[in-house]
């Protein structure tokens, strides 16, 4: 691993690269923001937050966005920490999928944060919500919703930390509700979430033709709840149940129009974007950073709210 830290070394030297708006020889903060999923709505709305807040502060960014691809990330890591950045925030992953990646940066004194993220013992802080019991509350309101009793498909990407405590919590909540059934999960790939969601249940509703042959699609976040919602309506299912969850702008739109999609929870990635901001800029400061897990509340929607 040297040899290849030094081989990078030599090769950003040779190549001339300079972090965005400026270099350690200028004395200023630089922050790398590394993320695989810009492609999702709010993964980039924490960005630009994140990214707006450094900046007004006088400290550089530089965000990496590996497009999906881990072992892109775990380089775009590599490369902020053979930078020397002063801090590190990863947005929507699993630190987990890059722990030696994490430790190294740790190791090398540069501070870890996330936004909507896992945590690791190494980093510092991790902004974001009680995904947890996210998932029990929607459980509780889609089963309600169900009359408790009925028939339901899952859908959702492992990969994501907050989207895995959702379904965790799913998953453990079902024993309590004796006469609902998960028939299937699905898993929705990232990115074209919503036109990979839509081609699941488009598939699904192939297999259950009748009306009434289940009542409800749980999904895990926004996106597939859209494309699960325009399936649905194209194929004029109105009797089946969506919920997703993250509150973004179009999800809210059509609980308002009175489609299938009936409710979501809102995350306040604002809130967790710039409660990462604050920490970080203090800590760079000189400041004491809060430290762990931190949450920040969420808010159901529905069309009645």
């Amino acid at each position: 691993m040297k040899k290849v830290l030094i081989l990078l070394i030599c090769l950003l030297s040779l190549s001339g690269i300079v972090f965005a708006n400026g270099s350690a020889e200028s004395g200023e903060k630089t922050v790398a923001i590394c993320t695989p999923y810009m492609s999702s709505v709010t993964t980039k709305q924490d960005v630009d937050i994140l990214s707006a807040e450094f900046e007004a502060a006088g400290i550089n960014v530089s965000v990496f966005d590996s497009a999906n691809d881990l072992s892109r990330l775990a380089s775009d890591i590599e490369t902020a920490t053979i930078s020397a950045v002063d801090a590190i925030v990863i947005v929507s992953v699993d630190p987990n999928l890059v722990a030696t990646q994490i430790q190294e940066a740790a190791d090398a004194g540069i501070p870890i944060f996330g936004v909507d993220a896992g945590y690791m013992d190494c980093m510092q802080m991790n902004a974001t919500s009680d995904n947890y019991q996210m998932g029990v509350q929607m459980c509780e309101y889609l089963f309600g919703l169900m009359g408790n009793e009925g028939k339901f498909f899952h859908i959702t990407h492992r990969p994501q930390p907050s989207v895995v405590q959702r379904t965790l919590a799913m998953v453990d909540e079902l024993p309590k509700y004796p006469d609902v059934e998960m028939i299937a999960e699905y898993h929705c790939d990232v990115p074209n979430q919503i036109n990979n969601a839509k081609d699941i249940v488009e598939n699904i509703l192939t297999a259950y033709p009748e009306k009434g042959s289940f009542d409800a699609i749980f999904c895990a976040w926004d996106e597939p709840a859209i494309g699960a919602t325009q399936a649905l309506m194209e194929a004029g299912r109105d009797e089946v149940i969506v919920v997703g969850v993250d509150g973004n702008e179009q999800a809210v739109q059509l609980i308002n129009q009175g489609t299938n999609f009936k409710a979501t929870l809102a995350q306040d990635f604002d809130g967790m974007s710039r409660l990462c901001a604050q920490e970080v800029i203090k800590l760079l400061n000189g400041e004491e950073a809060l430290s762990g897990n931190q949450y920040v509340p969420a808010l159901l929607i529905t069309a009645e709210a």
